[in-house]
């Protein structure tokens, strides 16, 4: 509809429309066709569904995997993150989370190069964990005690090696093997394996 009336802004849209290449008026309209299509094809919005589908089931089934792994070994469970997450609810449970912990303590401090940062971390993690009446105190030996104390005067990434080595066999003999009777991990088995069941009887 046109309109004659001076001033009117739909004349000077018209008009601003008029002047432009028939070429740019013919592209705009094809890109509003185009985009009118695309927005309203039902099967797009199928394909992303389909595909955070596939997505989700692939998660699952990786964790599904990942949980039965960690009966296999007591290295599968401190391999993985979600392993160690599990491992270390069920020591708190039991009072006895500052082994773990502990052990976290000893992998993070290996990583360290800067000497300086290595002699400080390597005093904290002593007084917070080894030393006699220690906060969270470790379960190790006498002899054990007095060694790691040694090897703080020259600290390497090495010198908890012997405490570490400790109160992991200490978990692998112990808490490990009450960790997989647990309710809690008996229960992310049975979870586990209906997944992978019930996804057998659908391929």
């Amino acid at each position: 509809m046109s309109c004659w009336v001076p001033g009117c802004p739909a004349l000077s849209m018209c008009r601003g429309l008029a002047a432009l290449p028939i070429t740019c008026l013919e592209r705009a309209k094809d890109l509003k066709t185009r985009l009118g299509i695309l927005l309203h094809k039902p099967e797009l919005g199928h394909r992303i569904g389909t595909s955070s589908k596939l997505q989700l089931g692939s998660r699952q089934r990786d964790s599904s995997r990942e949980v039965l792994e960690w009966r296999e070994s007591f290295d599968q469970l401190l391999k993985s993150k979600s392993g160690v997450t599990a491992f270390h609810t069920f020591l708190k449970t039991e009072f006895s989370e500052e082994n773990l912990d502990f052990w976290l303590a000893c992998e993070d401090f290996k990583k360290t190069r800067s000497k300086t940062k290595l002699a400080s971390k390597a005093n904290r993690i002593f007084e917070e964990f080894v030393q006699s009446e220690a906060p969270r105190e470790v379960n190790i030996d006498h002899e054990t005690r007095e060694i790691t104390r040694k090897n703080l005067s020259g600290a390497t990434s090495a010198c908890f090696n012997e405490a570490q080595a400790k109160t992991r066999t200490l978990m692998e003999k112990d808490s490990y093997p009450r960790f997989l009777k647990s309710a809690s991990y008996q229960d992310m088995t049975k979870q586990a394996t209906s997944r992978g069941i019930s996804k057998r009887s659908h391929t």
